[in-house]
């Protein structure tokens, strides 16, 4: 027999695992014994240890439920108290009913002892009393209705539909409740005849608000139609009216112009029955615009009715919710009804703007806008595009269908306008001369005609000649690139048309304005006036003579004369260089950006149109003042310059003017041919140089201005349109070129200015064997800066005829002292001997030529320096070091490599051999 097991030695369970281990037939019935199923359950063989253990577990598993038990009384002994003090409160409440009901029979049972036949009596005749009462009263309503009759026609005169309606409504409802009676019956009838013909004057108030909106009436209308129940059916009816209204105003403007002649020749019907295309057709066009303006000025009224309409609806709907409050239960019909109208109206805007688009894009393409002047056509765009700007206004419309219906005309006529004005500018360029317009020192494009409706647009934008521009620079400016680029027309408001327009007026008004005279023009009697032709000497001012002389010799220095040239030639520099040319590309660039402005859809079209002028332009001055240029023209021309001008002959010019090539090409232009007046050969007037530079400056001027209208032109074209390649390429490259013209140009002066012949047949003549070193410089030298002092006197005189810029000045030097400089070279290079002294020579003419060409011009670093001392250091270089001298220097000619080679390796025939096969190798 095991040892009895100690309880303290038993496995401590927790509470729950005790509850789960209690026999669910615990607690399945209330007649459970629990005695008998313990026994039962004991095995037929006892064991006392098993029984022990068996008691411990029950006995553990009674005293975990008696806990939990008690765990749970405790938790519901707050909610015993309160249903116990909750039942208690209900029986006090029904001993209070009980008292009541007993105090109430009571009461009864003494009433009821206490009522008499007197009392009955009283009450009879108050029940008379009362029926009499209610049959005066029927007898009175009765008499009301017969007379109310001619009291509605009254108010449906006075167009007081509300309160006819009103009282029309509580004379059925009066009629309804005696409809007993036989006259009533008969009343009814004739009410309800009345009731119709109010419905139908209120369809005729309705048409009367497409004309004039009233706030007053129409609230008088809508009124009417809420007390009849049929807001819906108004709405309805309203928008058809506003339909209507559209069409018949549209009609009625365009059969006013229309020619009765034609409308009998086409056919003999009457204009109002004719389609209103075919209507459009016969306008004459003589009455064009003005039919346009009317049209337009008809329409808004319509639109203006409506929005003014749209915006009570907006207004009546705020101030009946906030009357409605929070409490308030709005009405469910009422609800449906402001529903029903908002999204009418919604719908209804766009409807009548697509009608409004329809009836003005049919009239627009009902006439060849060809035939038009520009100004008239500019005037057709800005109504079309104030029209699109109220669309926008009145219901967020871009107006695709009406810029449609413009596109193609404006597309068409651009294209002819174009064409023309590439002609007229090659016939300005064929007969210009060249010579200076006298335009005042603040002379802006934005003081030009062309650009005046532009002004507020290109506000902040410098575009006077000494703004700060940077044509190799393209950042936009911020200010200019951030303002608005929806609407730039001064006449529209932050308010907004119809605000401005809400009691007179329309947005169609054409005010005229007194075309003011352009002020650019200098004054002659200004100080700075001069004559800019340079045909003659007499045309220079005398003190600039006199100074002239004196600056050559005499005893006139003391002149204070040239104090007075130099004030007068720096406020000379001021001036704007521009040619009449110039200033008609201007005019007409201002005139494309005002078409650009007013139809974006072509913009990119007509900018692209305005590149070409510039374009042309720039070719016209390569072809005039190019054509002379001596030796090849790749060293003049820079890369982007000659590819520049091989784009611009691709893509524009006509060379062969033949009738076939002009047919097939409609989109180039002949190439210019100069004026048989301009003569460039003349060395008394250096070679033309003072029409050179008008031509090559005046050029460069209107790039700037081009350069600043970019921000501008960026905000006409659409964000694809400024990816297109003839934008990119033009802002990048040709804008830039036009500096570039500057080399070309003035290299064909500079190459004449010094006689290089000559030059070279003085140092032909110098001995370069001499055997010591020469303390005196060649008298090349002295010849060749006698020559320059002379260029540098003529300049300033030509300074005095044409404003001479820094940049001017510095490529004529820059140009002339390379050419010298390769004169240097290639004069060294004629040498067939030369000993150590020559070689010292040589470097002493070329360092006092430096030397006295630093006190003539300003010019650093000098252009070609290096190409002459590093020819001149070759002469002492040895057979090893000459040999990798002649490898790495590829920028001298065989030439002049032959001859160093000859000159250094004079006794050495072998050295010499070699090295002039390496130098032919190289040149192949």
């Amino acid at each position: 027999m095991e040892p009895e097991k100690s309880p303290s030695a038993a496995v401590q369970k927790t509470i729950e695992d005790v509850l789960e281990e209690i026999d669910s037939d615990y607690f399945d019935s209330i007649t459970f014994d629990p005695c008998i199923h313990e026994l039962k359950k004991l095995p037929d063989v006892l064991d006392i240890h098993s029984i022990q253990a068996r008691r411990e577990n029950l006995r553990q598993q009674h005293m975990v439920v008696s806990k939990r038990v008690l765990q749970l009384i405790l938790q519901k002994q707050s909610q015993r108290h309160d249903e116990v003090a909750r039942i208690l409160e209900i029986q006090q409440q029904l001993q209070a009913a009980l008292r009541l009901c007993r105090e109430g029979r009571t009461s009864l049972s003494g009433a009821k002892s206490q009522f008499t036949t007197t009392s009955l009596g009283i009450l009879a005749n108050y029940r008379k009393k009362q029926t009499l009462r209610g049959l005066l009263h029927s007898l009175n309503t009765i008499k009301t209705l017969l007379c109310t009759e001619e009291r509605l026609q009254e108010l449906l005169n006075e167009a007081n539909y509300a309160r006819a309606i009103s009282l029309l409504l509580e004379c059925q409802r009066a009629a309804c409740t005696y409809r007993h009676f036989n006259c009533v019956a008969a009343l009814s009838g004739k009410l309800q005849d009345t009731l119709e013909m109010a419905e139908e004057q209120l369809d005729g108030a309705l048409t009367k608000v497409c004309a004039k909106f009233q706030p007053e009436f129409y609230n008088n209308v809508m009124t009417a139609y809420q007390l009849l129940g049929k807001t819906q059916m108004a709405m309805d009816q309203l928008h058809m009216h506003f339909y209507s209204a559209i069409h018949n105003k549209a009609v009625e403007v365009i059969r006013e112009c229309v020619d009765n002649t034609e409308s009998l020749v086409t056919g003999g019907a009457s204009s109002s029955l004719k389609p209103f295309r075919l209507l459009c057709q016969n306008v004459v066009p003589e009455k064009f615009i003005d039919c346009l303006l009317n049209l337009c000025k008809s329409l808004w009224e319509v639109i203006l009715n409506y929005n003014q309409m749209r915006m009570w609806h907006k207004q009546n709907a705020c101030q009946q919710l906030h009357k409605g409050g929070v409490s308030t239960v709005i009405d469910f019909e009422l609800s449906c009804d402001q529903k029903y109208v908002e999204q009418k109206l919604e719908k209804g805007m766009f409807r009548m703007w697509h009608d409004v688009q329809s009836r003005v894009g049919a009239y627009l393409m009902g006439c060849d806008l060809a035939r038009f002047k520009f100004e008239e056509f500019l005037q057709i765009l800005s109504v079309v595009h104030r029209l699109m700007e109220v669309g926008e206004e009145f219901c967020g419309s871009k107006s695709e269908e009406l810029q449609n219906s413009i596109r193609e005309q404006s597309t068409n006529y651009f294209k002819s306008y174009h064409r023309e004005r590439l002609e007229e500018l090659r016939l300005f360029l064929e007969n210009e001369n060249w010579e200076l317009c006298p335009v005042k020192n603040n002379f802006t494009i934005l003081q030009l005609q062309e650009f005046k409706s532009l002004r507020n647009a290109l506000k902040g934008i410098k575009f006077d000649e000494g703004s700060s521009l940077n044509l190799t620079s393209h950042t936009a400016s911020p200010d200019c690139s951030t303002s608005s680029a929806h609407s730039q027309d001064s006449s529209s408001t932050a308010g907004g048309y119809f605000l401005r327009y809400s009691e007179s007026g329309s947005p169609f008004d054409i005010i005229p304005v007194e075309s003011q005279e352009e002020d650019i023009l200098a004054n002659i009697r200004d100080g700075m006036s001069v004559d800019y032709s340079d045909e003659s000497d007499d045309d220079v001012p005398e003190d600039v003579k006199k100074d002239f002389v004196d600056e050559g010799g005499g005893d006139n220095n003391k002149n204070p004369k040239p104090f007075v040239r130099k004030q007068v030639q720096h406020d000379f520099l001021k001036v704007p260089v521009l040619t009449t040319t110039t200033l008609t590309v201007l005019r007409y660039c201002g005139k494309y950006l005002q078409m650009s402005q007013l139809l974006r859809r072509i913009a990119s079209d007509v900018i692209a149109g305005m590149i070409q002028l510039f374009e042309y332009y720039m070719y016209a001055v390569f072809v005039f003042f190019t054509a002379d240029l001596q030796g090849p023209e790749n060293y003049t021309f820079s890369l982007r310059l000659q590819a520049t001008l091989k784009h611009i002959e691709g893509s524009l010019i006509l060379l062969d003017r033949s009738d076939s090539e002009i047919q097939s090409q409609k989109s180039k232009i002949a190439r210019p041919y100069m004026s048989p007046d301009i003569d460039l050969s003349q060395s008394q007037r250096l070679y033309g140089l003072p029409k050179r530079i008008i031509a090559v400056e005046s050029l460069v001027h209107l790039a700037k201005q081009l350069e600043s209208l970019k921000p501008y032109v960026e905000q006409l074209l659409e964000q694809t349109c400024k990816t297109e390649p003839y934008f990119q390429q033009f802002y990048t490259q040709t804008i830039s070129a036009a500096v570039d013209l500057r080399r070309p140009v003035y290299m064909c002066v500079s190459q004449r200015i010094v006689d290089f012949g000559r030059m070279l047949h003085l140092m032909s003549k110098v001995n370069w064997e001499v055997k010591d070193v020469m303390s005196q410089h060649s008298d090349y030298v002295d010849a060749l800066m006698m020559e320059l002092k002379t260029f540098f006197s003529q300049l300033e005189s030509v300074a005095a005829i044409v404003p001479l810029s820094p940049e001017v000045n510095k490529v004529l030097w820059s140009n002339l002292i390379e050419l010298i400089c390769n004169t240097f070279v290639e004069g060294f290079s004629n040498a067939k001997k030369c000993s150590n002294g020559g070689r010292a020579l040589m470097q002493l003419d070329f360092t006092q030529f430096l030397t006295q060409l630093d006190k003539l011009v300003m010019i650093r670093p000098i252009p070609n320096k290096e190409y002459v001392e590093m020819y001149v250091k070759a002469y002492y270089l040895q057979e090893p070091a000459l040999e990798k001298w002649i490898k790495e220097h590829n920028e001298y000619s065989s030439k002049h490599l032959l001859a160093l080679v000859s000159c250094t390796c004079q006794n050495r025939k072998k050295s010499r051999l070699r090295l002039s096969s390496l130098i032919e190798e190289l040149g192949r």
